[in-house]
């Protein structure tokens, strides 16, 4: 199959592979028309994964990769996200799961080893297409952050905010507009998870890697209770169904997480493997997934973005 000539990261916070189990798992309950249409069929819940732990079908590949880390404790987002997006054991090397936010340690490295730094290092052209309130590196989103704003940061892509949002050039991490309402205290022009969908496959397709990133799903895991995991599952999947539809051929679509949280609606982190599912050229590649430390580097991997040499021999 012809390689891609560019991807797209979706990071979802606070998702992992649960039971089927209609009762606490918002995955099993609700429906996913946009999800089960890339699986074939099935959803992705641990019953319906084959020995192998994935899905494939004719137009994607899930698997349940491992966000543990064989580290011993819950996996937290500040770990879990530097592994992901680095390629890092990033829990073994800061010597546990450690969250919300990324540690003070671990930062130059998140800094220095991110896929898009790496991209960036190698020549290709990067995007964040997240909007952020207070765009442009204002220290204040940076007390207690998140890695993907550091990764933008990184390679001076962090350059979305309000503006662009409201001119359909940013996507909310919310996908929908309600939080930047009740962060502005004024009414900002909303969009449906279709319109933002769209959006993101334009900003990915201008450029040769892209990160977009949204954490309300690990916030409704963390409130608990399965209407409000009913409600984030069926905006990401709408969400996910519109961006499927809408990006270009040539560009190779991969969703992970960091933990599990949200696929069992009693409420917290979980130890359940996470999904990675992948569609478009070069997806066959993920069914060799293991754990999300191997995300960011089968994605470099896939645009022939290779380690530098001192990378190789360290």
């Amino acid at each position: 199959m012809t390689p891609p000539r560019r991807a797209l990261l979706v990071f979802v916070d606070g998702v992992g592979i649960g039971e089927g189990d209609p009762e606490h798992n918002p995955f099993a309950a609700a429906p996913l028309p946009g999800i089960t249409g890339l699986l074939g069929g099935r959803r992705p819940v641990r019953e319906q994964l084959d020995g192998d732990g994935r899905i494939v079908s004719d137009r994607a590949v899930l698997v349940a990769a491992d966000a543990t880390m064989e580290v011993e404790g819950t996996p937290q987002s500040g770990t879990g996200q530097t592994a992901l997006l680095t390629g890092r054991n990033a829990a073994a090397e800061y010597g546990r799961h450690f969250g919300p936010w990324v540690p003070t340690d671990l930062r130059p490295m998140l800094a220095r080893e991110n896929l898009l730094r790496r991209a960036a290092d190698a020549g290709r052209s990067t995007a964040f297409a997240n909007a952020y309130p207070l765009a442009g590196g204002d220290p204040r989103i940076f007390r207690r952050p998140a890695a993907p704003p550091l990764v933008a940061q990184s390679v001076g892509a962090l350059v979305r905010g309000a503006a662009e949002l409201f001119a359909g050039d940013a996507v909310a991490s919310s996908i929908t507009h309600e939080r930047w309402t009740e962060h502005l205290g004024a009414e900002v022009p909303q969009v449906t998870a279709e319109d933002a969908a769209r959006t993101l496959a334009r900003i990915a397709g201008e450029a040769e890697l892209t990160l977009f990133a949204h954490y309300d799903t690990d916030y409704s895991g963390h409130r608990g209770g399965l209407d409000a995991g009913l409600a984030a599952v069926g905006k990401l999947d709408r969400f996910l169904g519109a961006l499927a539809e809408a990006l270009p051929p040539d560009l190779l679509l991969v969703v992970s997480s960091d933990h599990g949280n949200l696929e069992d609606a009693r409420g917290g982190h979980t130890r359940n493997r996470v999904p990675v599912l992948a569609m478009g050229p070069g997806r066959e590649a993920f069914a060799g997934v293991r754990a999300i430390t191997d995300v960011a580097p089968a994605i470099l991997n896939a645009l022939h973005i290779h380690p530098p040499r001192e990378a190789e021999q360290s």
